[in-house]
């Protein structure tokens, strides 16, 4: 299932830690914090464990998002640089 991972670590090594970590999932960054990608319920399971070990300020945080294919199909995204919550092979151009 398509996932949308958004967070706010407030220190820079741990922010780019775990950038890096989302990466290693096979998440794709689609904003300085926030990636998207394909993870089944396992993987989201060990995703938010292995992610929790950064939140150590009240102020962090970490929101891992499930993203049904109906609301994919919904969302609105507002660039001009071609930003994009799918992969482009599950683009349909009518």
């Amino acid at each position: 299932m398509m996932c949308l991972v958004i967070y706010d670590i407030t220190d820079d090594k741990r922010r780019n830690k775990l950038a890096a970590m989302l990466k290693v999932f096979g998440l794709a960054r689609i904003q300085y914090s926030a990636f998207r990608g394909e993870l089944n319920s396992n993987d989201r399971m060990v995703l938010a464990k292995k992610a929790s070990q950064f939140v150590e300020d009240e102020k962090d945080s970490i929101f891992i998002i499930p993203l049904c294919d109906r609301c994919l199909g919904t969302a609105t995204v507002l660039s001009k640089g071609g930003a994009c919550l799918v992969k482009e092979s599950k683009v349909q151009i009518v």
